[in-house]
């Protein structure tokens, strides 16, 4: 098969796992993220805990994560045809793929939101917000960097999946593969699928880990920003009122026309 004969087929084909990958991951981290962050808040220790509810939505998300996508897929042939109309095709294979990738990126999402210093969220407590306050100001905003790395990983991780819904006629790449490379052994072609396929993974995560360092307000070694503001203005606090303090015993004790001396503790 010469290049021009292969250059449509590719050119199709990097199309159809393209929207693929792309509708999927767009619903797996709608859905994935506050399924993540619900695990954390409901977990002993977290603002909202209820031990019912985190191991019934955890068990859900741990039986979702086990099952392997090609079984995943003939599981939900039913339910796909009901949303799509059709269980073949980039289409259908977008329903598969966001709801294996939804537990995947769930759990990613919790270890990242776990990651977040306590100390900022007992600070938002103690100033009175509420648990959308310290999800929105505090958990969000401090895990972003991981939230990216984590959806990063996601997108690669579908892509391998696309790759295997191909091969039962989702279309996209692994199709392609499958179809001229494997049956109709060309393998030059399967050969070139797979360089594409690497190029586009090395892409995805070259880009995700150049957005997460650029959203990355942490620097080695030091805590949040925001915690380091909130415990100056504490020591600030403090100081200030140990200098009152200490002016009104030196002025109490100092001698008669003397200069009170007013001693700083630091």
């Amino acid at each position: 098969m010469t290049w021009s004969e292969m250059q449509p087929l590719l050119q199709q084909a990097c199309l159809e796992t393209l929207w693929m990958v792309g509708w999927s991951a767009a619903i797996a981290i709608v859905g994935g993220l506050p399924l993540g962050v619900l695990l954390v808040l409901t977990d002993r220790g977290g603002v909202l805990p209820n031990v019912v509810v985190n191991k019934v939505v955890g068990q859900v998300v741990n039986i979702a994560r086990s099952m392997p996508f090609i079984i995943l897929m003939v599981a939900l042939i039913s339910f796909t045809r009901a949303i799509v109309g059709t269980t073949i095709g980039p289409a259908a294979a977008i329903v598969p793929l966001a709801i294996g990738a939804i537990p995947f990126y769930a759990r990613l999402v919790e270890t990242s939101v776990r990651e977040v210093d306590g100390g900022l969220v007992e600070a938002v407590q103690a100033m009175g917000g509420s648990t959308w306050t310290v999800v929105r100001k505090v958990l969000l905003p401090e895990s972003l960097p991981s939230l990216i790395s984590s959806a990063t990983t996601t997108i690669v991780a579908l892509i391998g999946y696309s790759a295997m819904a191909g091969t039962v006629g989702a279309g996209g790449l692994g199709d392609l593969a499958v179809r001229y490379g494997y049956q109709r052994f060309e393998t030059q072609l399967m050969w070139v699928t797979v360089a594409i396929l690497a190029v586009v993974i090395s892409v995805i995560q070259f880009a995700g880990d150049i957005a997460a360092r650029a959203l990355s307000h942490r620097s080695p070694g030091s805590a949040a920003p925001r915690l380091v503001l909130l415990r100056s203005r504490t020591r600030s606090a403090g100081t200030q009122a140990a200098d009152t303090a200490d002016a009104a015993d030196t002025a109490g004790t100092a001698e008669p026309g003397e200069p009170a001396q007013l001693t700083k503790t630091s």
